[in-house]
């Protein structure tokens, strides 16, 4: 592998090397493995077609997940989040033990407990920035979360990034379906198409985080439209932390130090 430092930067193959971009490097490598069409027609290559399928039904979960939280995951997420969630959910489809290889499904419902503590960025984890302890809870319908955090002081439970001067609490809820291989159109399915991808949010006001006086926060994310949910989706629960610097009377948001992570899928 070798980076390109000169003034063109080049996408795409010439002569055999192939010019590509990957952790904001520029890259070439030369293109020797198998061509497309051995891949998908050489009965030597059955494993590789197989992964794909799943590999590809995974990205599509992963999906449903980034555009659940769609609202926040611009100021909350890392660069690798894509492929971090593609490849969690590809753990998921790999559990699956009786069905076909290729076709297996993935099935968040069943394994709930993987995506709990899952970081949005994993440079900065949620706990290292915020420490005041919190409690969450959900109804009996699955279509409200809520988050309960008591009284504390922010500046002693708050390691705030330089510059900023208030904060806010952010509790978000997404519905991940299950999928499904559908062999007619050779592609992966949610189970519950007109429950994926619902989403809530609530947020806190905008604190100060040298306030002298116990702040407390009940933030409560409400499903929209009353859905009726099924044993076949989740609902993950996230709490995340953004900051501001105000001057004057505007508050503006950072880039740096804000994050979030899932604390509950139910």
């Amino acid at each position: 592998m070798s980076k390109q430092i000169g003034l063109i930067r080049l996408k795409g193959k010439i002569g055999g090397v192939s010019f590509y971009k990957s952790g904001g490097d520029d890259l070439a490598r030369v293109a020797n493995g198998p061509t497309k069409d051995r891949i998908d027609n050489d009965p030597a290559f059955i494993r590789t077609r197989e992964n794909n399928k799943e590999f590809g039904g995974s990205a599509t979960a992963a999906k449903s997940f980034r555009l659940a939280l769609a609202f926040i995951i611009q100021s909350m997420g890392d660069s690798r989040l894509t492929s971090r969630l593609t490849k969690l959910f590809k753990e998921i489809n790999s559990l699956s033990v009786t069905a076909t290889r290729g076709q297996r499904p993935i099935t968040l419902s069943a394994h709930r407990p993987m995506l709990m503590n899952f970081e949005l960025n994993k440079n900065i984890s949620f706990s290292s920035v915020f420490n005041a302890p919190f409690s969450f809870a959900n109804t009996p319908a699955r279509d409200e979360g809520s988050i309960t955090v008591p009284a504390f002081l922010p500046q002693n439970f708050i390691n705030a990034p330089v510059g900023a001067t208030h904060f806010r609490l952010i509790s978000a809820i997404g519905v991940v379906s299950d999928y499904n291989y559908n062999s007619s159109n050779e592609a992966y399915e949610p189970t519950d198409p007109s429950l994926n991808i619902l989403a809530a949010l609530d947020a806190t006001p905008v604190t100060a985080l040298n306030g002298i006086v116990p702040v407390n926060f009940t933030l409560t994310t409400t499903l929209p439209g009353t859905p009726t949910m099924t044993g076949t989706v989740s609902v993950v629960q996230c709490l995340g932390i953004e900051f501001y610097q105000r001057i004057g009377s505007t508050d503006y948001l950072l880039a740096q130090g804000n994050c979030m992570k899932v604390v509950n899928v139910f």
